[in-house]
């Protein structure tokens, strides 16, 4: 999860904050423990990769960091051939026999994590969330994450996920990315947000036939332009192909918005009866195949639901006629996950009790 301007102003206050009090503490900590500023980079900057796994580990608070750090510290001397001759063990134990050591251990891994903040907070998107195919047949668009082209089809660059500056899935995304075209070595690229909600509206959305995504992809268009960071906010993805580039096409969702932070999916779907539901030639038919007819067209609509949140993990909302009566209601609903959560988690207070019961 990226930054904003905001946070990274704050961020940096609390840098400066925290090296005042080390270098106040160290003048305790030194004549206890030997450390001078160099040693303590080395003893303490570059246990992450001894301690746990920095690459694949997303960690969304310094709170956070600093559990794990300590839980890896412990599992270490856990699995230590002899962990009392350990400079990790001398480490853990000034740690737990002096306040003052424990304090600049404790703020020193709360400015390296915010110091590194944008590189390890990130959720990266897992393989197959890291490629979306949208649009029609003959008329479709892939957004990849670190978009590739190789023996004649495109796929991600693994290796150059984690490296992925914007926030995934927003206009951010798409600027760096453009869409992919299926099958072939080319890309479509927008030089500024202007260009992407022009091709959004009138290439995207027009393409559906819809009035009612129309109404919709205005009123997104509207909410972008007055947003301060409009680059931080989520695509509004229309035409999400359930099968991707399958030729034998089976679902769309109308739109779908993606939490960048979490990559939880939100679908949502427009389902006027006349298009939806409703039962043509009525004046031959009798009321049970008029039944059985209706009954059907209600399990498609509802099986198209069911399978999009079994395979793909998106939790859809359907809009039918009384709700398109207002289609700027719909809208609110959609606004909410356009201003996306951020998932923290605490685990500081256990990792704490952990390591000073640690022997």
């Amino acid at each position: 999860m990226l930054a904003t301007d905001f946070e990274k102003k704050a961020m940096r206050k609390r840098i400066t904050e925290i090296t005042n009090e080390l270098d106040v503490l160290l003048e305790e900590v030194e004549p206890i423990t030997g450390w001078n500023k160099l040693s303590i980079n080395a003893k303490l900057g570059g246990k992450n990769a001894t301690f746990f796994d920095i690459r694949s580990e997303v960690i969304l608070s310094h709170e956070q960091y600093i559990a794990i750090w300590i839980d890896g510290l412990l599992k270490y001397l856990d699995s230590a051939h002899n962990k009392e001759s350990s400079n990790n063990y001398e480490l853990l134990k000034y740690m737990q026999n002096y306040d003052c050591v424990k304090k600049y251990v404790l703020l020193f891994l709360e400015r390296l994590y915010l110091r590194h903040y944008d590189e390890i907070s990130k959720i990266r998107p897992t393989k197959e969330q890291s490629t979306i195919w949208i649009g029609q047949n003959n008329a479709n668009y892939g957004i990849l994450v670190s978009p590739r082209f190789k023996n004649g089809q495109w796929e991600n660059d693994g290796s150059e996920i984690r490296k992925f500056k914007p926030k995934y899935y927003t206009l951010g995304h798409i600027l760096e990315t453009g869409f992919v075209i299926p099958d072939e070595d080319e890309r479509i690229h927008f030089g500024n947000i202007d260009e992407y909600l022009n091709f959004f509206k009138n290439v995207l959305i027009r393409n559906s036939g819809s009035k009612y995504e129309m109404e919709i992809a205005k009123m997104y268009i509207e909410y972008v332009n007055a947003q301060e960071n409009p680059e931080d906010v989520p695509l509004l993805i229309p035409e999400y192909r359930y099968k991707g580039l399958d030729k034998n096409h089976k679902y769309r969702l109308d739109f779908t918005v993606i939490n960048p932070y979490t990559m939880e999916k939100y679908g949502f779907e427009l389902s006027p009866w006349s298009s939806h539901g409703y039962i043509y030639g009525t004046k031959n038919k009798s009321q049970t195949e008029i039944n059985d007819e209706a009954k059907g067209n209600f399990e498609k609509e509802m099986a198209k639901h069911k399978d999009y949140y079994k395979k793909h993990g998106v939790y859809c909302f359907i809009y039918t006629d009384s709700d398109l009566e207002n289609v700027s209601d719909i809208f609110e609903d959609i606004k909410e996950y356009l201003k996306p959560k951020r998932a923290v988690k605490k685990l500081l207070v256990q990792a704490m009790d952990k390591f000073e019961r640690y022997k």
